[in-house]
Formats: structure tokens, sequence, C-alpha cells
């Protein structure tokens, strides 16, 4: 839908001035949770769901680099969220496309990270 679109364009263009590792959520084209500065991308998403509370719902996610696993994602996808955008580009990323296809939300793939230290 033009709304998740919307969101997921705003997502990505946010999440790449949060701190790494960074999952944003979004909806209605305003973030409603982040999960940043994490050692991993779990940490990060119970984060982002934490902050977010009720408006994880319907929300969409980003995240700042890819998900090296689905576990990750899993946590967005039990809390609600309805689509996600990341770069890709792990080992595993057929592992998370099937935990993005198996809960029936939209995935899509940049090939371009905003990931950094600084």
């Amino acid at each position: 839908d033009l709304q998740a679109m919307r969101d997921l364009e705003f997502a990505w263009r946010s999440v790449r001035s949060v701190k790494s590792n960074a999952i944003l959520l979004a909806k209605d084209t305003a973030s409603v949770g982040i999960g940043m500065g994490q050692v991993n991308r779990v940490d990060s998403a119970r984060l982002a769901v934490e902050r977010a509370g009720d408006r994880v719902k319907g929300s969409v996610a980003a995240s700042d680099a890819f998900f090296p696993f689905a576990d990750g994602l899993q946590i967005l996808i039990d809390a609600g969220i309805t689509a996600v955008v990341q770069p890709g580009g792990s080992v595993r990323d057929e592992e998370v496309i099937a935990a993005a296809q198996s809960a029936g939300i939209a995935m899509f793939f940049t090939g371009t990270r905003h990931f950094s230290h600084a």
C-alpha cells in the first residue's frame, strides 16, 4: 500500500542518522521506536519494540545493516510490523527472507548499508 511505501522510505532515510546497530520503526511517516547503539541487531530490535509500545502494531522497520540471522527480524514480526527495509548481503539472507515470507510481511533490499561506528 502507498502509506506503507512512504513509511518505508521515511524509515530508510531516517535510520542512516541513528547510531549502529540501528533499527527504526515508523508509522504514518513518523518514528515510533528506535533501537540503537547495541552490540547486536536482536537487542536493537527489542529496544525499538519496547520504545514503540502499542504503536509498533502496523509499523514498518528499517535496519541500517543486514540481519545476520532471522532472530532480530522475528522479534519485529512478533511485535506486529508489516514490512521491513534493509541492505541485504548476509550469507543467511535466504533464512531471513524465509522468515519474512512465512510471516507474510514485505521485505525490501536496498543493496546499500548505513552501518557506521562513528
